[in-house]
C-alpha cells in the first residue's frame, strides 16, 4: 500500500518501457512529475541499465507508438528521468546467493531496501506484480497527498549533484586499501590550502583535535591561559581544558556573535599565552584588530573557524588570517564530510611539520616518538568524500548568500516590529551562511510553536562555556553572551532551499510570534 510516508520510486525496465511508448504525455509521465514536486525522490536501477536499454528498444520496434503520443527514444526517455532522478547502485550483493525465477526481480528490492524511507518500484511486468511489496503496478501508482517539508539542512540534494564523483571517490578508496593516510589526503589537503590562500593544509580527525593539536603545536601547558569567546561550541573550552590550560572568556559584540577585540586587552594576563578567537556562524571575527592586540604581547593567534571555512574578511580568506587557524568538517558544516574530520591551517612550515607530527602520536618516524600526540589522522574515505565536495563548494556559498539574501527581505517586517533581530555581516566580510540565526524573546516558545507547524530550528548555543559543568568558572562578566544564549534562533539554511520553503519559514515565524503575543502576562495585563 502506497502511504504518506512514501519517499522514493524505483522504475523498472518494464516501467521506463511503458514511458518510452507513450510518451512525454503519458498519464505515468504526470504522475512522475507529480510524485517530483512532492519530494519524492526517482530512481533507475544501475543494475537493470541494459534491461532498461533492450526493452525500450523492443518497444520502439515493435510500434507500439501511436501518432501523436510524444514518444520518446530509449535514451530520451533514459535522459528525461535521469533529469529529475538519480542512478541506484548495483552492488555486489544484489545478486549474490541468487536463485530467485527473476533474479532481478531480487535485485531490485534487495537494491531498493538501502534506500532511507519507504520506497516502491513501479512496474509493468505482472508477475512482478504478483510478488508484491515493493512492486507496484504502473497504473494503480497514485502519488500520496504530502505536507511538503521544510529541512533545517539538506544532504540528500547536495548528494545527488555529485553521486558519480562521491561513488566513484569512495570505491577508489575501497579498492587502493589505504584507509588512513591514503593518497586523498595529500590531494585534499592541496585543494585546501590553495583555496583558504595558505601554505600549509594538514588534515585531521575531527574540529575539536584540529583544536587541541593547534594548542599542543605552541605548547600550551597546565595553568597556561587562553582568551576565547564563551558563546561557541563546547569543543573550543574543551581543546584549552584537556591539556591543563585555563580558558579566559571575553565577551561578544552583539551583533556579529564574535569576539570584541575591545575587550581583549583587559584580560590579558602574566599567564596569558594565546589568543583563540571563534569566526562563528560563518562570519570571521575582527582578526586584524585581534592581530594587533596579540603582536604587541607577542602572542600567537589561532583562528577557530570551523564554521567559517570559505569566508573572507578584507577580500582575504578565512583560515589564512592568523598564525594557526582551524575549520571542521562535521556533516552539518557547510563543507561537510559523511562522518567528523577537520583541518589546520598554517603560513609557517615549521608549525605544519609539528602538527603533521602531533596528529600521528608524535612520530618523527615510523615508531619513532619524539613528542607526545594523538590518533589525530583523518580517515581517506572522508578526504574522497570532500573532494567530491569541493568541487561545488563555491556555487554552494553564492547559494547560501541567496538564501540569507531572500530571508533578509521576507522577515523585514518583523524586524520593522522589533520583533526579531536578522544577522549582521560586517561589510568587509563574507559569510559562508553556516547558521542563519535571528534573534527573538522568548524564544523557546517561539521555537515550540515553529515545530507545530512543521518547521525545525536550533538554537547555537544555550550554554555559555563558563556555565558548562565541566568548564564552570564562577565571576564571569559576559552578559552580551548570557543575553544571546537566550535569544539566538537558527533557521534552516542550506544552499538547495527553495523560495516556497523560505517563504514558509517566514509565515511560520510571523504567526507564531502573533499567536504567541496575546498569551503573554504581559499583555494581558495591558489589555486589561
Amino acid at each position: 500500500m502506497i502511504t504518506a510516508s512514501l519517499k522514493h520510486l524505483v522504475l523498472d525496465a518494464s516501467a521506463v518501457s511503458v514511458l518510452c511508448t507513450q510518451g512525454d504525455q503519458s498519464e505515468l509521465n504526470r504522475t512522475l512529475n507529480s510524485a517530483q514536486g512532492k519530494g519524492i525522490r526517482i530512481w533507475l536501477y544501475a543494475g537493470e541499465y541494459a534491461d532498461l536499454v533492450r526493452w525500450s528498444n523492443l518497444e520502439k520496434r515493435g510500434g507500439s507508438d501511436s501518432e501523436g503520443t510524444n514518444a520518446l527514444s530509449p535514451l530520451e526517455t533514459l535522459e528525461q528521468i535521469q533529469s529529475g532522478g538519480q542512478w541506484l547502485s548495483a552492488l555486489a550483493g544484489d545478486l549474490q546467493d541468487n536463485d530467485d525465477p527473476d533474479p532481478i526481480a531480487l535485485a531490485l528490492t534487495r537494491a531498493a531496501a538501502r534506500l532511507a524511507g519507504q520506497a516502491w518500484i513501479a512496474t509493468a511486468d505482472q508477475s512482478r506484480v504478483q510478488r508484491g511489496a515493493p512492486f507496484v503496478a504502473v497504473e494503480n501508482l497514485v502519488v500520496p497527498e504530502l505536507r511538503s517539508e521544510v529541512r533545517f539542512i539538506d544532504l540528500e540534494t547536495q548528494q545527488d549533484l555529485i553521486r558519480t564523483d562521491l561513488e566513484e571517490g569512495i570505491h577508489r578508496v575501497l579498492h587502493h586499501g589505504r584507509y588512513v593516510m591514503g593518497e586523498e589526503i595529500s590531494r585534499l589537503e592541496a585543494q585546501l590550502a590553495e583555496m583558504s590562500g595558505t601554505a600549509h593544509c594538514i588534515c585531521v580527525s575531527s574540529g575539536t583535535d584540529a583544536l587541541l593539536a593547534s594548542l599542543m603545536a605552541i605548547e600550551i601547558k597546565p595553568g597556561d591561559e587562553v582568551i576565547t569567546s564563551p558563546f561557541t561550541f563546547f569543543g573550543t573550552g574543551e581543546a584549552i581544558a584537556l591539556l591543563g590550560g585555563v580558558p579566559i572568556y571575553v565577551d561578544i559584540d552583539p551583533e556579529t556573535f564574535n569576539l570584541d577585540p575591545s575587550r581583549i586587552e583587559a584580560a590579558i594576563g602574566s599567564r596569558t599565552r594565546a589568543i583563540m578567537p571563534v569566526s562563528l556562524y560563518g562570519q570571521c571575527a575582527e582578526m586584524d584588530a585581534i592581530k594587533t592586540i596579540a603582536r604587541r604581547h607577542a602572542l600567537p593567534v589561532i583562528e577557530d573557524a570551523a564554521q567559517s571555512f570559505g569566508a573572507s574578511f578584507h577580500d582575504r580568506r578565512s583560515c589564512a588570517l592568523s598564525d594557526l587557524a582551524c575549520t571542521s568538517f562535521f556533516p552539518a558544516k557547510p563543507l561537510g564530510a559523511y562522518g567528523d574530520g577537520g583541518a589546520c591551517f598554517t603560513q609557517d612550515a615549521s608549525l605544519a611539520d609539528r602538527l603533521r607530527q602531533i596528529r600521528d602520536h608524535g612520530q618523527e618516524s615510523r615508531y619513532h616518538h619524539t613528542v607526545l600526540g594523538i590518533n589525530g589522522r583523518m580517515d581517506t574515505i572522508q578526504a574522497a568524500i570532500l573532494i567530491a565536495k569541493l568541487k561545488i563548494f563555491p556555487d554552494e556559498i553564492a547559494a547560501r548568500q541567496r538564501v540569507a539574501d531572500r530571508y533578509a527581505g521576507l522577515l523585514a517586517g518583523l524586524v520593522d516590529e522589533g520583533s526579531i533581530t536578522l544577522p549582521v555581516v560586517r561589510s568587509h566580510n563574507t559569510s559562508t551562511w553556516a547558521q542563519y540565526t535571528i534573534r527573538v524573546a522568548d524564544r523557546e516558545e517561539i521555537r515550540h510553536r515553529l515545530g507545530e507547524q512543521g518547521i525545525p530550528s536550533a538554537v547555537h548555543y544555550p550554554v555559555p562555556l563558563y556555565d558548562q559543568p565541566a568548564l564552570a568558572q564562577s565571576g564571569q562578566n559576559c552578559p552580551e553572551s548570557d543575553r544571546a544564549a537566550r535569544e539566538v534562533l537558527s533557521l534552516p539554511m542550506h544552499p538547495y532551499l527553495d523560495d516556497a520553503a523560505q517563504i514558509k519559514v517566514a509565515q511560520a515565524l510571523r504567526e507564531a510570534l502573533e499567536s504567541y503575543v496575546g498569551t503573554r502576562p504581559e499583555s494581558a495585563a495591558v489589555e486589561a
